[in-house]
């Protein structure tokens, strides 16, 4: 659709300077719809005969901006290749086969070919690798170690979490706010997509001529009959090579048959659709967020002010009841001194959540008039950031007290963990103040697979097991309840405990894995496989009556 390039002041101007217009001449009037004004007869001066003229009285019509699905649409993805079609497969294959059984190495193994698929989709896209795509799929694939080393699954849900998030990074590779936060989204869209795209590919080889793919499917099938023949006649005949054999193969049986269906879609449908989503990703940053309305300098800053004096003041009571002592501030307050403990970390926590989100809200509404606007923006809001980090440390210090006095907990360690990281995040956030924040996003969404990796590489169900142990070689105080919940990570530091204390805290991870049975390789963490070492050599030997006695089964509810 054209568009009129004149307006009626542009109109007026033209009028006034034409030197055939008189001041009697009568007004032109605007004609209806055939660009001519009334009253005016043969062609008009400067246009060519039989040509329409623009109407200059027309308002402009403007096209509506494109919506933000327009935008984001990806392009079209090449035609998918053999060689995807296989990684595609050998993910879906090794699902199958290897996650029926539960989480561990099989996971890594499975997602191999994945990003095989995803790599060569890319490459026929012509997209090449920048050096946030590579850290990205580095970070990903070392947060998927995490299952195979980590017992736990709690460490390890977050780690596939926070996998799936560096992925979509690597596969979209988002650098604004609104990528960093949509592209796990794009692997919806991509699976849709992914189905038809396959079936594409499938329709676009189904005239393929049998001398091409007939010697392929020979070969294969003469493969696979050797392999058993041969694979058969050596296990027969050396009893460890059958052993071998048999912990490598995975066990598969016609009753977990329907899973393993599941686990193969599923596998070659996230297969497909990161392959898809590397051939032609979703343009998440073409989302541009709109700033908000600047304030004046006063009505922006005056609370934030006042909110750093209200920091400084709790800081400043910190500094003096860390140097002074504790026994005074109990003896005013008349809280023992693990509730004082208790009593802060959460409030501290909630407080630090709080102000970053006021930092995201004043960083919207900052006055931005000027260089004196960004220097006040800098100084309240970093001021605001280093009293913050302050109040991290407070938090941390509270959490220390409170497991002096109670333990660590698996609860405790967590929102620990989350405190430090928020403190990272705060630290991130002043150092964009300093040298520019267009890295920012991908800042903070690396802080989270760092942060998620190092959780799971420090184990945390052996800190907590390592911390109570430690206490209880200092004052004999031990809850051996909560630790019948606690998982194989647990097991080397509480097999430093003396008998029969040994004994009741390993008992109800010895019980889990008896009932467990038999783990394959590929879903046997380390964790586990330590763990089952340990018990074989040195088992449990304590009564159930025994370990009643001393309080091992009864009920427990976690501050």
């Amino acid at each position: 659709m054209s568009e009129n390039t004149g307006g009626a002041g542009e109109a007026r101007s033209a009028d006034a300077t034409d030197p055939g217009a008189t001041a009697g001449d009568p007004p032109a009037q605007p004609a209806p719809a055939g660009g001519r004004p009334s009253g005016v007869a043969g062609p008009l001066p400067g246009v060519p005969a039989g040509a329409v003229a623009a109407n200059p009285w027309q308002v402009q019509q403007r096209s509506a901006p494109p919506s933000w699905s327009t935008l984001v649409r990806p392009a079209e993805a090449a035609p998918i290749r053999t060689a995807t079609l296989v990684a595609v497969l050998a993910s879906g294959l090794a699902a199958a086969l290897l996650l029926a059984d539960g989480m561990g190495p099989g996971l890594l193994v499975a997602v191999v070919p994945a990003v095989a698929a995803a790599y060569i989709a890319a490459r026929t896209a012509r997209r090449s690798a920048r050096p946030w795509s590579l850290a990205w799929v580095v970070g990903c694939l070392a947060l998927l170690v995490i299952p195979a080393l980590r017992d736990s699954a709690w460490p390890a849900t977050l780690a596939i979490l926070s996998a799936v998030l560096l992925g979509a990074l690597a596969l979209h590779g988002s650098r604004t706010w609104p990528g960093v936060l949509l592209s796990p989204l794009g692997f919806v869209n991509s699976a849709v997509s992914g189905v038809g795209w396959l079936l594409t590919g499938l329709r676009s080889r189904s005239g393929v001529s049998k001398d091409r793919w007939l010697p392929v499917a020979k070969a294969s099938g003469v493969a696979v009959v050797l392999l058993v023949l041969f694979g058969a006649l050596f296990a027969s005949a050396d009893a460890a090579f059958a052993d071998l054999l048999g912990d490598l193969m995975p066990d598969a049986s016609f009753e977990d048959g329907p899973v393993r269906v599941v686990l193969f879609v599923l596998g070659a449908v996230l297969a497909l659709a990161a392959a898809r989503t590397a051939a032609a990703p979703l343009r998440w940053d073409r989302i541009k967020v709109a700033p908000g309305k600047p304030r004046s300098r006063v009505e922006w800053a005056l609370p934030l002010i006042v909110m750093n004096l209200l920091f400084a003041g709790f800081n400043a009571v910190q500094l003096a009841v860390l140097f002074g002592g504790y026994d005074k501030v109990l003896q005013s307050t008349g809280l023992t001194y693990a509730e004082y403990a208790r009593q802060g970390f959460w409030q501290l926590l909630w407080a630090t959540l709080l102000t970053l989100a006021v930092i995201a809200l004043a960083l919207r509404w900052a006055p931005r008039s000027g260089p004196g606007d960004r220097r006040l923006v800098r100084v309240v809001l970093g001021l605001l950031c280093a009293l913050t980090l302050v109040v991290v440390a407070a938090a941390l210090r509270r959490m220390d007290l409170y497991v002096d006095a109670y333990g660590l907990t698996r609860l405790r360690v967590s929102v620990a963990a989350m405190e430090l990281w928020l403190g990272l995040v705060i630290v991130l956030i002043m150092a964009a103040g300093l040298f520019g924040g267009r890295w920012l996003a991908r800042a903070v969404a690396a802080s989270v697979g760092a942060a998620v990796l190092a959780f799971g590489l420090l184990s945390p169900d052996g800190m907590v097991a390592e911390r109570n142990v430690t206490r209880f070689e200092a004052d004999a105080k031990i809850d051996l309840a909560y630790f019948q919940s606690l998982s194989a990570d647990a097991v080397p530091a509480l097999d430093r405990l003396p008998e029969p204390q040994r004994s009741c805290a390993l008992r109800g991870i010895n019980d889990e894995m008896a009932r467990a049975g038999d783990v394959p390789w590929y879903a046997m963490s380390l964790g586990e496989y330590r763990a089952r070492q340990i018990l074989r050599e040195r088992p449990v030997t304590a009564s159930y009556e025994a370990c009643s006695r001393m309080g091992a089964f009864g009920t427990r509810i976690e501050y």
